[in-house]
């Protein structure tokens, strides 16, 4: 299985970051490889300062070794070891009207000290985060997730965009990172799933990333917009760093498995602001995102 999802990601990789050059029209990614002196490696492809997107990056990599003791008593094991890979994006438009995206798609396996597999999972996901709120673009990323997921179980929607919701808070600012999407993990075999119905589930989602956020980039990239616009998408930029670096799962498990810092970190944004005590103006399109953020849609 690991060898068949570690293939798909890197084909998966090659036609996000084509189809987003395309896109843009002018930046193109710059590749780094990279390995990890305790095993492993990646492949991390970094956009800045395009037409369309001022810094993205689009990464995969495959890790493996001695899982870290902090790990190991977070799973409960002892004298573990692992692979784990995974696709990991993240992309910040210039223009304020185009919204950031993230997705995520990943299998880990664990192994004994006689290099048995004793567990194994899926995880993933893919969400929104829009500094002016469109709710037709909102609506079209929730239905592609939607219809993804339900040509594998109509359960899922409804399951795996409540924990994205969940999962994608700022707890000590009240408010979500973004209208959210899918958060799935500890996707594991069941009497139901198998680990080959997992792997039909979750490429179905990472194939429909293309097709939840191109034609949003597509229909907002050319709108015009303010320096005040330009003033808030960085304020709300300064609440997506704040989730990467205190709350994201992701983000601390790279650091504590001495992950490459510049590919944990390329999730970042180039400018960001921090106001203090900023509110947006009362009935102003600015406040209309922030209610939506404390009070999560059902858009679909």
């Amino acid at each position: 299985m690991k060898d068949t999802f570690f293939k798909y990601i890197h084909e998966l990789q090659d036609k996000i970051t084509s189809t987003l050059e395309a896109l843009d029209g002018k930046a193109k990614f710059q590749e780094d490889l990279w390995k990890r002196p305790e095993g492993g490696g990646g492949r991390t492809r970094v956009i800045e300062n395009g037409n369309v997107f001022e810094k993205g990056g689009v990464n995969i990599s495959g890790v493996h070794g001695k899982l870290p003791d902090s790990m190991q008593k977070y799973f409960g094991v002892e004298d573990a070891d692992f692979f784990a890979c995974g696709l990991s994006l993240v992309l910040h438009p210039k223009n304020p009207m185009v919204p950031t995206v993230h997705a995520n798609w990943r299998y880990f396996e664990m192994y004994d000290k006689d290099g048995k597999i004793v567990d194994q999972w899926f995880g993933g996901g893919q969400d929104l985060t829009p500094y002016y709120l469109f709710e037709e673009d909102a609506k079209h990323f929730h239905q592609t997730c939607k219809t993804a997921c339900d040509k594998h179980n109509p359960e899922f929607y409804p399951k795996y965009k409540a924990r994205c919701d969940e999962y994608f808070y700022n707890a000590h600012r009240n408010e979500g990172r973004g209208i959210g999407g899918l958060f799935f993990d500890y996707c594991k075999a069941t009497e139901t799933m198998n680990m080959q119905d997992w792997y039909n589930f979750v490429t179905e989602v990472g194939n429909s990333f293309l097709e939840a956020y191109v034609p949003i980039v597509e229909n907002r990239k050319d709108l015009p917009y303010t320096e005040a616009n330009r003033n808030w998408q960085e304020i709300r930029r300064g609440r997506y760093v704040e989730f990467n670096l205190v709350h994201d799962k992701g983000t601390l498990f790279g650091l504590k498995t001495n992950g490459r810092i510049e590919s944990i970190l390329m999730s970042l944004p180039p400018h960001v602001q921090w106001v203090y005590n900023h509110q947006p103006e009362s009935g102003s399109e600015e406040e209309k995102l922030i209610k939506v953020l404390q009070n999560p849609v059902n858009w679909v």
